[in-house]
């Protein structure tokens, strides 16, 4: 039961192809988010206003 409870991950043979992609759709998930009203823009041709 312990050794469940210890177990993270780090054994994993796969951990890099699993930790890089989720990372980086992070990261872009960051950036779509931070830059979305500009993205708006570019696909719908209109301006939007910032709510205040």
């Amino acid at each position: 039961m312990v050794e469940t409870l210890l177990h993270a991950g780090q054994g994993h043979v796969n951990l890099l192809w699993i930790l890089v992609p989720s990372y980086l759709t992070f990261m872009l998930g960051i950036g779509v988010g931070v830059y979305s009203d500009r993205l708006r823009e570019l696909v719908t041709g209109q301006e939007v206003e910032a709510a205040e």
